[in-house]
């Protein structure tokens, strides 16, 4: 797990969920919107631990709740991690504990303190984004807020260095 002096060597962010197609494209939308107000260039990105939506668009649901608040999920497509990625990203992002321990299983051991959930950043209780898939519509709007809460805490870390 990094901790704020890791966070100085951050140049790109990807977040993970299961299949990259609800909660990881979220928290690329909602993190690429925050850092709009900071003068930050970053690299950012999402896939999930599975293939099995490769290539899909984001969950129309997640869409809908995230055009509310201004989130563009243009040209995302749904990924599966690949090795590279545990080189490539600084930071490294999942959703829930599952799916952090399967990152953690096939990442390198020396590059396992880029692994963190998306949730570490902000003040909440909640430490995991839940999965909306099979919840309701209202599901979708508590992963933005969720997501919006410590991501603009560590949007304003990562300005801040």
């Amino acid at each position: 797990m990094m901790d704020d002096k890791d966070l100085l060597n951050v140049n790109s962010v990807l977040f993970v969920c299961m299949g990259n197609i609800c909660r990881s494209p979220t928290a690329e939308a909602v993190f690429r919107q925050q850092i709009k107000h900071y003068p930050l260039q970053l690299e950012i990105d999402s896939a999930g631990t599975i293939a099995y939506h490769q290539g899909h668009s984001p969950d129309r649901r997640s869409i809908i709740a995230g055009n509310k608040r201004g989130l563009d999920f243009s040209g995302m497509k749904a990924r599966q991690v690949i090795d590279t990625d545990f080189e490539r990203f600084d930071l490294i992002l999942a959703a829930d504990f599952v799916n952090l321990a399967d990152l953690t299983e096939r990442c390198p051991a020396h590059l396992r303190y880029k692994l963190q959930l998306m949730l570490s950043f902000g003040d909440s209780l909640v430490e995991e984004v839940p999965d909306p898939y099979y919840g309701g519509e209202r599901g979708f709007e508590m992963v933005i807020d969720l997501l919006e809460a410590s991501l603009m805490a560590l949007a304003i870390k990562l300005a801040s260095r």
